[in-house]
């Protein structure tokens, strides 16, 4: 900041996005990312830049990533400097100047966003929700059989008419050995 309380015009130009090397759309996982890789670089204590310039560089990393990382101060910033995420037209601050030329997706890998590979956490988490699918059906046929459903019943009803047979058999076998006994 100069004397007067502004800040310089170098900076007023330097837009947080510039300074953190990012594109306005980047993800805040990306954010996160620059701003570690450059705090560490332009932390007073690391680096062997001069002090005064390690201590103004991390300041300004600093605020751009306070800025950036909050999702309402990052709005009001995008609209500040004219950027929108909505794809609105907007006319460009300075019509001497050409504007800046959007990054062109088309020469990405995946076209679409949501055209890409499972990741394995992804795979790991569907593989989760099919175990507990199946856990959970095991686990209702398993309280029907116990709780001794009608439907299951009539399945097995006809193992319980052969289980009485044999007990029938069976007691007749001793009445009849019973009776040759006592003769």
């Amino acid at each position: 900041m100069s004397q007067n309380g502004t800040k310089p015009q170098s900076s007023e130009t330097t837009t947080y996005y510039s300074l953190l090397g990012l594109h306005p759309s980047a993800s805040v996982i990306d954010i996160r990312r620059v701003y570690r890789e450059l705090s560490k670089q332009y932390h007073p204590d690391t680096t062997e830049l001069p002090a005064s310039i390690a201590t103004e560089k991390f300041q300004q990393i600093n605020e751009a990533y306070a800025t950036l990382s909050h999702p309402e101060r990052r709005l009001s910033y995008d609209v500040k400097i004219g950027y929108s995420r909505f794809g609105v037209i907007q006319a460009p601050t300075d019509l001497n100047h050409s504007v800046h030329k959007p990054y062109d997706y088309s020469k990405s890998m995946y076209l679409d966003a949501s055209d890409r590979p499972l990741s394995s956490g992804e795979i790991f988490v569907l593989f989760v929700l099919g175990l507990t699918l199946v856990g959970c059906l095991l686990l209702a046929i398993a309280v029907a059989v116990i709780r001794g459903e009608p439907s299951l019943q009539t399945h097995l009803s006809q193992p319980l008419n052969t289980q009485q047979q044999i007990t029938q058999i069976y007691q007749l076998k001793t009445q009849t050995e019973s009776k040759i006994n006592n003769q």
